[in-house]
């Protein structure tokens, strides 16, 4: 709830957009960023991505678990992809049989403590018609090995993964989840070496299907994990209703729409521009109507403030049920992230 105070706040704020306040560094923190994201060089937003905040921005009326990832179904609130930062071993163009030999390095250091990881998928990307075999009986062996962090990028013994292809499609999805959900990923790098190799044909002739290094496009890993909200919420969410329009002294909730760039926050949230956040205002009077969806101790102050008005408040209007947003943003490494907040939007309000 005191997330949505904060950003009420901030949209008044006029020093927000030059100087950050301590109250903008608490909020920002709550939504797992050290400071506020400058991105010097945005990437792309990953295809992914955009169509998981479509898709859910498409059906705000439909009944959904924030704390799930539907695509997957997997538990879940925050989806990152983390772009490869590794190079090729060796350097230079491969020889013999051995196509390609590269080492894949993702810093994870945007993980915050206590996430739990749900889902890892890498994605190879090749140029199209890449690594083709030439000859009958002759294939490509794909092999992805684990590197320990401390040592150097030597493959270990057994491969994470090891696959056989006639010819290496555009796209390639290798699911990392059991390789990975063990392990102590926040604050670590993940690093994995990529080899992929010809055998001989049936007529054992060597022609070589190997390309150039520059038949490899890119390579990412998503990374599908659950916040510690989610994990204490474990509750199951409500379509949020629409504010009554009409005007009323009572206890209601009333339209809020916060812009982002009003908050000085445009240029690291990528969508949505703004959101209709909503407050709580209005009368808690005697006797409270069931409508006000009161306490028995609101009832009873509310008694107590009408024999002694001076000396008992009424009860506060305030928000009793509230519900999440998607956000698609730039974290502070530059990673493009999705992640689902809870109690953003004000759906109802009630005397306490």
């Amino acid at each position: 709830m005191w997330i949505l105070h904060g950003l009420a706040w901030a949209l008044l704020s006029p020093v927000l957009a030059t100087e950050p306040s301590g109250q903008e560094t608490s909020l920002l923190k709550s939504l797992g960023l050290s400071a506020k994201p400058s991105p010097k060089n945005p990437v792309p937003v990953p295809p992914v991505l955009w169509r998981m905040f479509q898709k859910r921005k498409a059906r705000p009326d439909k009944e959904a678990n924030s704390c799930r990832v539907e695509e997957w179904n997997v538990p879940g609130n925050i989806v990152r992809v983390f772009a490869d930062q590794g190079r090729f071993l060796p350097e230079g163009q491969p020889q013999g049989w051995l196509c390609l030999r590269k080492l894949l390095f993702f810093n994870l250091s945007a993980l915050e403590e206590g996430e739990r990881l749900t889902m890892a998928q890498l994605e190879l990307q090749f140029h199209h018609n890449s690594y083709q075999s030439p000859s009958p009986g002759q294939v490509l062996e794909l092999r992805l090995y684990p590197v320990s962090p401390r040592g150097p990028p030597r493959p270990g013994r057994r491969p994470l993964v090891e696959r056989s292809f006639v010819r290496l499609h555009k796209s390639l999805l290798f699911n990392l989840s059991a390789a990975l959900k063990d392990s102590a990923i926040p604050g670590r790098n993940l690093t994995l070496v990529l080899e992929i190799s010809a055998s001989a044909g049936a007529s054992g002739t060597p022609r070589s299907p190997c390309a150039g290094t520059d038949a490899f496009e890119a390579t990412s890993l998503l990374l599908v994990t659950l916040g510690q909200q989610c994990q204490a919420a474990g509750r199951k969410r409500r379509s949020p209703p629409s504010p009554p329009l009409t005007p009323s002294p009572l206890c209601k909730p009333r339209r809020l729409y916060i812009s982002f760039s009003d908050v000085g926050w445009e240029n690291w949230i990528i969508a949505p521009r703004g959101y209709l956040a909503n407050y709580c205002r209005g009368d808690c009077p005697f006797p409270l109507a069931a409508e006000l969806n009161s306490t028995n101790h609101a009832v009873l102050q509310t008694m107590v403030h009408s024999l002694d008005p001076q000396g008992t408040p009424q009860p506060c209007c305030v928000p009793v049920r509230l519900s999440p947003i998607s956000i698609l943003y730039y974290d502070n490494s530059d990673n493009v992230v999705l992640r689902h907040y809870e109690d953003m939007v004000v759906d109802e309000c009630g005397c306490r």
